[in-house]
């Protein structure tokens, strides 16, 4: 007889992002097992089913067999969590529609650890992914777990930032976590599993698809405690992620923006609504009353003189990311010059370096 367990898993497996649908029928027939027992006939007096619907779901339930998915899952280094695991998330069951299990890859445990969505637009700005990677990186940092889809832009710049600063993010996918999309995360994506987790509630295999997007959404909002919104436009995945945080009782915040910006209408617009401005982690962190658990250390001006070298490079230094070749090209120095001098810089608290080595002004982005 199939588990309990298992049966969660098989009814993840049949009917992927349509938790709703799967909860429906688990109280209908008492418990997912009694669901995965039940005949075509139960499924239409009991599940609501049409006829032709009850046979198809009935087709499509014979070729799972969820004790051979379980011993697959093992094989593929990939575990499942089910809702009634003891390592499922509190935070997610408490959300509308959960989903009844999850698709882990790396480790996945909550305990008393506080987490926080940071998310953003695909076409994000020089500005919003040095933000974006600050922000994530500082309440990393603090030991806070940094949540974010995987997806181009700010989630990616997210999920490096937490990485960088030595701490923990989990990434949540549209697709099965063992699909390399998109194609050039698949190595953030092995990075985020060696110390956080990369999950979702779409089988092995299972291809992005548009519909995917948003139900995964509920999903990094249901497992925050608040929701951060970098840089995105009036529609966008970023804004939904909002709704979803602001449905299942979560804090939203939003980093304020240029408003000559496309990139910025959507924060600013979330702002105007009442959102908590940022402009640091320790907003986020007090917004969310963590500020006396976890601390981040403001930077202060340090009682040092700079040098003309050094004072030459921080002048360039702004919120904007500047490469090498143009701090080179504006503070008039040397290459090895500038190198050097900026290293001195970062030393002292004066800049900080991305990703990709572009350069911030660490007294400018807090």
């Amino acid at each position: 007889m199939v588990e309990q367990r298992e049966c969660y898993l098989g009814w993840q497996i049949l009917l992927p992002g349509a938790a709703k649908r799967a909860w429906h029928l688990f109280e209908r027939f008492g418990s997912p097992a009694d669901a995965w027992r039940s005949t075509e006939k139960q499924l239409v007096t009991i599940g609501g089913f049409t006829p032709d619907g009850a046979r198809e779901l009935v087709l499509r339930r014979r070729s799972i067999h969820p004790e051979a998915e379980m011993a697959f899952l093992e094989k593929k280094g990939v575990s499942f969590l089910s809702y009634i695991d003891p390592g499922y998330p509190d935070l997610l069951k408490k959300i509308f529609d959960p989903p009844p299990g999850l698709f882990v890859k790396g480790e996945f445990n909550d305990s008393g650890i506080q987490s926080v969505a940071v998310v953003g637009s695909r076409r994000a700005t020089r500005y919003g992914l040095a933000v974006a990677e600050k922000l994530a990186g500082d309440l990393a940092g603090s030991g806070v777990t940094v949540v974010s889809g995987l997806a181009r832009g700010i989630d990616t710049a997210a999920h490096q930032g937490a990485l960088a600063a030595g701490g923990r993010t989990v990434a949540v996918l549209g697709c099965g976590v063992d699909v390399g999309y998109p194609a050039q995360n698949r190595k953030l994506k092995d990075q985020i599993a060696l110390t956080g987790a990369v999950i979702s509630e779409f089988p092995l295999q299972t291809t992005p698809q548009p519909w995917h997007f948003p139900i995964r959404n509920r999903i990094v909002s249901g497992l925050s405690s608040g929701v951060v919104i970098v840089e995105c436009a009036e529609k966008s995945g970023a804004l939904i992620t909002a709704d979803f945080a602001l449905e299942q009782g979560r804090e939203v915040m939003a980093v304020p923006g240029n408003i000559t910006s496309a990139l910025s209408r959507g924060p600013n617009l979330l702002v105007r609504q009442g959102a908590r401005p940022v402009e640091n982690a320790g907003d986020v962190l007090e917004e969310l009353g963590l500020d006396r658990l976890f601390r981040v250390d403001k930077p202060e001006t340090p009682a040092v003189s700079l040098s003309p070298e050094e004072k030459a490079v921080s002048d360039v230094l702004s919120t904007d990311p500047v490469t090498l070749d143009q701090i080179v090209e504006r503070s008039g120095l040397p290459a090895q010059k500038a190198l050097a001098t900026l290293t001195f810089l970062e030393m002292k608290g004066f800049a900080h370096q991305l990703t990709g080595r572009l350069y911030v002004s660490s007294g400018n982005i807090r």
